[in-house]
């Protein structure tokens, strides 16, 4: 698939490599943020399923991927960062729709607050804005294993917690890339688990209360860690949220099987393009 690939200088002064896909038949653009841990390339499935509807445009974070050549001297970067870095992409890409995807949702409702005149629509998918027991549990092992640089036991924990339903194909590659990041990642990463844990939970209730735009979360109903339950504690932040979830899949969603890339793309069509619903599409939305 065509890409034209660019270095933009962002807030900081830092500098993000991009791809941005281009379709001829549309000029909404939506621009995707990676989870933690994640680059990009990440997003493979995800582009398959959007580019056709959308021009996207992916990009690595600083610290990551292909931009971490790009930041030689890089210091650590917090979540407000990640959030005006995107500000900067969302108007450099003249994008009117985003898409975020698990931990990237922290940064995308810290923009989405700034109420960005471009964005249209977001749309959070395995994203909650509470820490159940089982997410507090990843977490708090996450940042044992991410202190001593545990590549092995980082890339296990992953797979046997919110990667539990990928496929085994899927997990080998989570493994071999998660396992094999540079240790400047994994300290941003754990300065991340920091970040969320410390996370002032009034100040970023007020931030989600400011956003004017239709939102829609996508769970998937067997994800343990940001299940539908825990995502429609946005409702009562979010007057304009409205909420799926994708039955028989976990956390990385349109990853884990076909069916699940089928539901997804359908319900960010209808959502984001306000195409009718069929009555098995209506079907779906009930099951959220």
């Amino acid at each position: 698939m065509y890409a034209e690939k660019a270095v933009i200088r962002v807030h900081r002064d830092l500098k993000v490599h991009t791809w941005f896909y281009p379709n001829p038949e549309t000029e909404a653009t939506i621009i995707l943020v990676n989870g933690s841990l994640a680059t990009a390339a990440s997003f493979g499935q995800t582009l398959r399923c959007l580019q056709p509807l959308f021009n996207v445009v992916l990009f690595d974070q600083p610290y990551s991927g292909h931009s971490r050549a790009h930041n030689p001297n890089l210091p650590l970067i917090g979540k407000e960062d990640e959030a005006l870095i995107l500000l900067d992409l969302i108007e450099h890409f003249r994008a009117d729709h985003l898409m975020s995807f698990s931990w990237g949702g922290v940064a995308a409702m810290l923009a989405m607050a700034q109420r960005p005149a471009r964005i249209r629509r977001a749309v959070g998918t395995s994203f909650a804005p509470v820490l159940n027991p089982a997410m507090q549990d990843y977490l708090a092992r996450g940042k044992a294993h991410l202190a001593t640089c545990n590549r092995q036991a980082i890339g296990e924990l992953i797979n046997e917690t919110i990667g539990e339903h990928l496929p085994s194909l899927y997990k080998r590659c989570n493994f071999r890339h998660v396992s094999s990041l540079d240790e400047h990642e994994y300290g941003q990463m754990l300065f991340h688990i920091r970040q969320v844990l410390e996370l002032d939970a009034g100040q970023y209730m007020r931030c989600v209360r400011n956003i004017d735009i239709p939102l829609l979360f996508i769970n998937g109903e067997w994800d343990r860690y940001t299940g539908p339950a825990d995502a429609r504690h946005f409702a009562d932040l979010a007057p304009n949220a409205a909420f799926i979830g994708i039955a028989h899949t976990g956390h990385f969603l349109d990853m884990e099987h076909k069916t699940a890339w089928q539901d997804m793309r359908a319900a960010v069509e209808r959502f984001v393009l306000q195409a009718p619903a069929t009555s098995s599409q209506q079907r779906l939305a009930l099951a959220g």
